[in-house]
């Protein structure tokens, strides 16, 4: 009497290649975002919030993108996906059995915390930019990496017949602790412009300090600024905002009519921003009725405000 083998199921077949398939479209997605940060220029964006999520504070660590990371990630998990399938099984079975055996546990935890990651900075983007610009502050190509991860995830699972589930679980949970603390250890250390650099008593967070020095006219439009109700709606994660502080210097950039909208920086006025609907984007000035997006020249906000003063700015 003769037994039939249980066929193979088909996504057992096909889970390797499609993960490598997958990852390769997060490797185009981040390799896109890393050339285009590196060489100075900007990301095709829907929204001006999608550009505040991929200029953020949140998109670099240690002074280099984001994106460049997650591009390693995506191409270890490339290799980990085809490395078995460069084998051939009729000269050399026992290596592309042990290759299949090790590069799926490799792949099972490098996507349990690639996708913690990518839950993490989902979270960020709805609490710190969705929340302010509503949907224009969705980063498309955020949620697109997630969605890759998130793939690559379940095709980890369900691609093979995993022997000892209870092991896998324990091994996953600990990835994803050690991931979500080292994140967090992370961005402290890349980003450490926080509560820790406010003056004392003073809740919230607040960005990196101002540089530059102010000359007599920085300071004179400034106070002519604050004067005329003038406002800079702003975020201390903002790198536009910091270099329009820069362009006026420390002692003028205290005395600008900044208005923070971050619910978590320092004297947060996030109800205020909300009410502007014409703020799509940081820093957006308000001067005379009329709104401004963008870093402004000193010259262009003088202009702007009716300003008489002296204009030997030190940035023109």
């Amino acid at each position: 009497m003769s037994s039939r083998r249980k066929p193979t199921p088909w996504i057992h077949r096909w889970s390797r290649p499609i993960i490598g398939a997958v990852a390769g479209l997060g490797m185009l997605n981040t390799g896109y975002l890393t050339v285009t940060k590196l060489f100075g220029g900007d990301a095709a964006c829907p929204t001006s919030g999608c550009q505040q999520v991929l200029s953020s504070q949140y998109a670099q660590v240690f002074g280099l993108p984001l994106s460049l990371f997650g591009f390693l990630a995506y191409a270890g998990i490339l290799a980990l996906a085809l490395a078995p399938l460069a084998v051939n099984p009729d000269k050399n079975k026992p290596l592309r059995n042990e290759l299949e055996n090790w590069t799926w546990l490799l792949l099972f935890l490098g996507a349990t915390a690639m996708l913690i990651f990518s839950g993490y900075l989902m979270f960020i983007m709805a609490t710190k930019f969705v929340a302010v610009y509503g949907t224009g502050g969705l980063c498309f190509y955020c949620i697109a990496s997630a969605l890759f991860a998130l793939t690559i995830f379940i095709l980890t699972l369900i691609g093979r017949a995993w022997e000892d589930i209870g092991q896998l679980v324990f091994s996953g949970v600990i990835v994803a602790m050690i991931t979500l603390v080292g994140t967090g250890v992370l961005y402290s250390w890349s980003n450490p412009n926080s509560v820790a650099n406010a003056p004392e008593n003073t809740a919230g967070e607040v960005g990196p300090a101002v540089t530059t020095a102010s000359g007599p006219s920085e300071i004179a439009l400034a106070q002519h600024l604050t004067s005329i109700g003038a406002k800079m709606y702003s975020a201390f994660w903002c790198p536009h905002c910091h270099d329009q502080k820069q362009l006026f210097g420390a002692e003028a950039a205290a005395q600008i009519p900044y208005v923070e909208c971050d619910p978590t920086g320092q004297n947060s006025q996030t109800a205020l921003c909300k009410s502007k609907t014409q703020v799509k984007g940081y820093p957006t000035w308000e001067i005379n009725g009329q709104f401004y997006s963008g870093t402004q020249t000193l010259q262009q906000l003088a202009e702007y405000s009716g300003y008489q003063g002296p204009r030997d700015f030190k940035a023109s």
